[in-house]
């Protein structure tokens, strides 16, 4: 079964172990899939591409998720969160609601239990619905384990 990591959710609730550039880089498939290597926005010291940018209490490390900021969600989340929820029917706001109610632990069971695939125990990509390391492809709407 898959095993994600803390270190491996972004600031905006992008879930950096289910992306395709990360997965590449752990299975050493980037040449194949033509993508830069990756290692996740935490353990690259990047916090979040998507927001760091724009995010003063993120760029001085006075918060580690952005639900902590009295303006969550910010408009550069919402606009990310958009973009994540038509293309890949994953929604950034509600993950770090969850992580906010239920705590980072519970909330990585229960991903675990959504992108493991269910042939080879391997990540499902969030941005693909593909296990790359074996092939098998996940219907839009997610399965459990």
């Amino acid at each position: 079964m898959v095993k994600l990591s803390a270190e491996l959710v972004a600031p905006c609730g992008i879930n950096c172990g289910l992306c395709i550039r990360y997965i590449a880089t752990l299975l050493g498939k980037n040449q194949e899939l033509k993508m830069p290597k990756c290692m996740g926005c935490n353990p690259s010291k990047k916090k979040c591409a998507f927001i760091r940018g724009h995010c003063e209490l993120l760029r001085l490390n006075k918060i580690k998720f952005c639900y902590e900021c009295n303006s969550f969600p910010c408009k550069r989340l919402e606009t990310l969160n958009r973009r994540y929820t038509s293309r890949y029917q994953t929604s950034l706001v509600n993950n770090l609601n969850e992580i906010r109610e239920n705590g980072i632990d519970a909330w990585l069971k229960n991903q675990e239990k959504l992108w493991c695939c269910p042939s080879c125990g391997g990540i499902i990509s969030v941005h693909t619905r593909k296990c790359h390391k074996c092939g098998y492809e996940q219907l839009k709407q997610k399965k459990h384990c």
